[in-house]
């Protein structure tokens, strides 16, 4: 089938369905494929379910005219995807970076929102598969589409941008994330800015953190900028007055107090605020977007516990994430401090020396105790207490009471560290 064809059917049934348990009525259901799994044996489950027609891509699967055949069923869904994205009005902002970007993303929607119809991506559905079912919500009516997307390895952004076709990007950062994929700072630095060459090939606009070296070099001669300053007043000028805890901002005047807390969310809340202003949203409006804002999903919370105060930030972590944690927490005023940081994943051969950096960095700064979990913290040389398992970790704090404490938590997303807010 055409997509054009396909198209025009998922006008008819605009709702999109990868997950045979999530079905909901008169949706199309593609039958994509995993390691562990294959889509196409759910085929007539899914529309047994509800389904109105099921995408597949092996022909003994194509039974009844309510499956279509198709050669390849995730570059078929890649495809409408882009066809849909070409087909409606919105304008998209594509959006990547080693840290904040789902942080950012909430941000620029929580702001844009205010003004404009905007979809955003749900979570962090943010890859090859994720950044299509994003751009598949995109309604007659929406204005603005804010696409997250992620990368652990080159070429990655560069297709995922074929895909979004974005009219604006920015990138937060670029940091010490998934090395084991990208091979080396100067690899990440490289994979992130596959956005910068779509946008700047395409004559698109960007949006930049003109105080970030890296960023301001590689953008210098590009007209199509828009950047954010806290000391060149040839751009945007926004100041960071306090995160002690929660970031306070100045602009055009106003004071902004979030719910955010950690001096790295100023940049966040920095990028949203300039989209705001570019888009021509009233400084009122840009307030309310950035303070109504609350953070959830084990990124940046703060949790009162049996009196202690709990920075969840259990979501991810790498080393350049865990640094501005760890310096976050230093900062803090507060009379006890403890933190517990869990293994950071994907660094591949670099995983032993970032791990004894990161080791080093939470001894020197003198908290009144600091957690190690995981193996690879387990191999470092420290004086901070070591927890090869979660379950090691758990038997001691079943013993030993934590109380009236500043508390960090993070570490990498499969080490689920969320789970020692049961133990406090």
């Amino acid at each position: 089938m055409k997509i054009e064809k396909l198209h025009k059917l998922f006008l008819q049934f605009p709702i999109i369905c990868t997950d045979t348990r999530k079905i909901s009525e008169n949706c199309i259901f593609f039958a994509l494929k995993g390691d562990n799994f294959n889509g196409n044996s759910y085929a007539n489950k899914a529309i047994e379910g509800g389904a109105s027609f099921a995408i597949v891509d092996e022909e003994e699967y194509a039974t009844n005219n309510n499956t279509i055949l198709v050669s390849n069923t995730l570059e078929t869904l890649q495809k409408l995807a882009n066809y849909h994205r070409n087909y409606s009005n919105a304008k998209v902002i594509g959006l990547t970076g080693s840290n904040g970007k789902t942080t950012t993303k909430e941000l620029i929607n929580s702001v844009l929102s205010t003004t404009y119809k905007t979809i955003a991506t749900v979570g962090n559905l943010n890859n090859h598969i994720g950044v299509p079912l994003s751009l598949l919500t995109i309604k007659e009516d929406t204005e603005i589409a804010i696409i997250e997307m992620g990368a652990n390895h080159k070429k990655e952004i560069e297709f995922l941008s074929s895909i979004a076709e974005p009219d604006f990007g920015y990138i937060t950062n670029f940091g010490k994330a998934h090395l084991e994929g990208f091979g080396s700072e100067e690899g990440v630095i490289e994979g992130k800015s596959e956005l910068y060459e779509f946008l700047i090939n395409n004559d698109k606009q960007i949006f930049f953190n003109a105080d970030d070296a890296i960023q301001f070099e590689k953008l210098n001669s590009y007209i199509k900028k828009y950047g954010f300053s806290q000391i060149d007043s040839k751009f945007y000028q926004i100041k960071l007055i306090d995160a002690n805890p929660f970031v306070e901002i100045e602009f055009d005047n106003i004071l902004i107090t979030t719910k955010l807390i950690g001096a790295y969310n100023f940049i966040n809340c920095c990028a949203a605020i300039t989209m705001g202003k570019y888009f021509n949203i009233t400084i009122s409006e840009i307030k309310k977007g950035i303070e109504s804002y609350i953070p959830s999903n084990n990124r940046s919370q703060i949790i009162e516990k049996n009196g202690n105060k709990i920075i969840l930030d259990a979501y991810n972590a790498n080393p350049s994430s865990m640094q501005v944690a760890l310096d976050n927490l230093k900062n803090l005023k507060a009379e006890h401090k403890i933190a517990f940081l869990g293994d950071m994943f994907e660094l591949g051969n670099t995983a032993k020396k970032e791990h004894q950096n990161i080791a080093d960095l939470a001894f020197s700064m003198n908290f009144d105790i600091t957690f190690l979990i995981g193996e690879n913290f387990s191999n470092t040389n420290t004086n901070n207490k070591i927890y090869t398992s979660f379950d090691e970790l758990r038997e001691h704090l079943k013993h030993n009471k934590i109380e009236k404490s500043t508390i960090l938590i993070k570490g990498s997303r499969g080490m689920a560290l969320e789970r020692i807010l049961d133990l406090l």
